[in-house]
């Protein structure tokens, strides 16, 4: 069981780049997870990582030792997983992967009622917007838009099935600049634009009766995408330009008058995230009890955004 704890901890610091992080996952100490890799190298008689005061990367001999060790632990945790369904009640460790987004709007419905209903689970989440492999991650599930689903996923609906990408600004903005009448007009506004991680600055998409729009406006702020979104609603309120966000984001700064809708006929439509995982008919248990509850919360809504 020591060499498995080892194990473990080398795979965990290897997946959160660095010691630190892995403290913070595992709810443990650097100092300890240090200490267990140094066990390991020495029982194995080979470095596994390069420790550096900037990163913590795996060895060549590390790397391969990952490949195999894996697959090879997941396998454990299944099998002992088998055991967790003689409790009374589900126990472990959840670990979701979902965008900024969804963190914010779909899962607070969700994970305080789950908790209650699970106490012996600990659920994890990471939010970022990059694109992620959750099982080479080391992650259960995630949360993600159909269109980026891969296709030998299982995909259950969660948050709104209709969702809309809103356009707004401060009154004192629109007083001043005056209020788009097109989705074209904005290339003469300033414009709060994000940028995902990959570099890719997406368009501004617009539509109303079949017809459809896209701009590509400029402005005085550019943020990264999910880390740094509400900053630009910030720079919004504050009267510096246009923010293009979701709806149900906006929409409480809306309902104070700190927004106005900007192009609201014009806000286009969208169907909503999927909670996502892996086609295996053994699902861990705490991942079956989170399916299980996200499918008796549906319907999440009647189809309409707001």
């Amino acid at each position: 069981m020591d060499e498995f704890a080892d194990l473990t901890a080398f795979l965990s610091v290897t997946r959160e780049g660095g010691f630190r992080g892995a403290a913070r996952a595992g709810n443990t100490s650097a100092s300890r997870l240090s200490d267990a890799v140094r066990r390991l190298e020495a029982r194995l008689g080979v470095r596994l990582l390069h420790r550096t005061t900037r990163s913590v990367t795996p060895t060549d001999a590390g790397a391969r030792l990952i490949e195999r060790l894996e697959p090879a632990l997941g396998e454990v945790r299944a099998a002992l997983d088998v055991v967790n369904g003689f409790r009374d009640r589900p126990a472990g460790r959840l670990r979701l992967n979902v965008p900024v987004s969804a963190a914010r709007l779909v899962l607070p419905r969700v994970v305080s009622p789950f908790l209650a209903m699970y106490p012996d689970i600990v659920l994890e989440v990471d939010a970022e917007d990059r694109f992620v492999d959750v099982l080479a991650g080391g992650f259960d599930a995630g949360i993600r838009y159909e269109e980026r689903l891969e296709q030998d996923m299982v995909a259950v609906p969660i948050g709104p099935r209709v969702q809309r990408f809103a356009a707004a600004a401060s009154p004192a903005y629109l007083a001043r600049y005056g209020r788009p009448a097109h989705p074209r007009e904005l290339l003469t506004h300033a414009c709060l634009r994000g940028r995902f991680a990959s570099g890719a600055m997406p368009a501004w998409d617009f539509e109303r009766g079949g017809k459809k729009v896209k701009v590509e406006p400029k402005g005085p702020l550019i943020v990264g995408i999910g880390a740094t979104t509400e900053l630009a609603v910030d720079a919004a309120i504050a009267g510096s330009g246009v923010v293009y966000l979701f709806e149900d984001w906006l929409r409480p700064h809306i309902e104070r008058g700190e927004l106005e809708p900007v192009l609201e006929p014009w806000w286009p439509r969208f169907s909503g995230p999927f909670l996502y995982y892996a086609g295996r008919q053994q699902l861990p248990a705490p991942l079956r009890a989170f399916v299980d509850f996200v499918k008796s919360m549906q319907p999440w809504d009647r189809g309409e955004p707001g």
